[in-house]
């Protein structure tokens, strides 16, 4: 969905040393977009945009507060983002 390089250019990171972190945090979006958005892969790929973007806004929440970060916040955001396509809207 989306790449390593994308989301370091996203990040603003032009160095290799965090690459196996960011490469989780991928992994780790993909899988709290799919379970807030009730979503399963076919759903991610109909919704791609959208989906795309949460998964951006979630690997740089939680690289830049991977310290304290408030994953009931993180949750809220990402039920915003994906409303329409929770609720079957779209």
């Amino acid at each position: 969905m989306i790449t390593l390089a994308e989301t370091k250019n996203y990040l603003r990171v032009d160095h290799c040393e965090d690459d196996k972190l960011i490469l989780s945090l991928i992994d780790t979006a993909k899988r709290l977009v799919q379970d807030v958005g009730r979503m399963d892969e076919a759903a991610l790929a109909v919704n791609e945009e959208t989906t795309r973007q949460a998964m951006l806004y979630t690997v740089s929440y939680l690289y830049e507060n991977r310290n304290g970060a408030d994953y009931h916040k993180l949750t809220l955001t990402l039920r915003a983002l994906l409303f329409a396509q929770r609720e079957g809207v779209i």
